[in-house]
């Protein structure tokens, strides 16, 4: 039976952060089906411009297996929308996996349910997730961090990475590596592996 991935959308999302992710999951028709969520229904503006239409707004969202949070410029707004921060705690507790690429870490945060966990974000921004929520116990280099259901990654490529080693494990290796070689994607298989945490004077 397939797995149902609900990808949340609000203004001003990253666009790579999203579609980079959904590329790996859309493509294993039969195992994962792909919806689009947001406060409401309709087109959602990105930060670089195209509009991309939210299937279902919060309250007729179906149950979801799989959640996919992108992050980009938007998310300093969403993160002070307690109406959808409320709606990712509840829909936490019946995910089978929760994800989060770049700043969209700081929704989970805001939510109260990193408190105590290992989790990580984009490394440009890094200063304000770290300062803001000191509950959170944040990796500073990684790639992606994996702390039971939840999944956080670093910025905007990086959720490539965590997508398929997210398929590693729910399908197998084998799945996510054709996946990899079919989008000719050089798949950085190291969750530890992150120059930028360098280049931007984290580590």
């Amino acid at each position: 039976m397939a797995r149902t991935l609900g990808a949340l959308l609000f203004h001003d999302f990253e666009v790579l952060d999203l579609f980079g992710p959904l590329e790996m999951f859309g493509n294993m028709p039969g195992q994962v089906q792909v919806v689009t969520v947001a406060e409401r229904a309709g087109p959602v503006r990105s930060a670089q411009g195209p509009r991309v239409q939210a299937d279902h707004g919060l309250p007729d969202c179906p149950r979801l297996d799989l959640l996919l949070i992108p992050g980009g410029i938007g998310t300093r707004t969403a993160v002070e929308n307690a109406r959808l921060t409320s709606w990712l705690a509840e829909r936490a507790a019946e995910v089978e996996v929760m994800m989060t690429v770049c700043t969209g870490t700081s929704l989970l945060a805001q939510a109260g349910l990193l408190d105590g966990r290992r989790a990580t974000t984009n490394k440009m921004f890094f200063s304000w997730p770290e300062t803001t929520w000191p509950a959170v116990h944040w990796v500073r280099e990684a790639r992606w961090v994996e702390d039971g259901k939840f999944w956080t990654s670093s910025g905007v490529s990086a959720g490539i990475d965590m997508a398929l080693a997210v398929v590693a494990r729910l399908a197998d290796q084998q799945t996510a590596d054709f996946l990899a070689t079919a989008t000719e994607y050089e798949w950085h298989r190291d969750a530890s592996w992150d120059p930028f945490a360098r280049v931007h004077g984290l580590v």
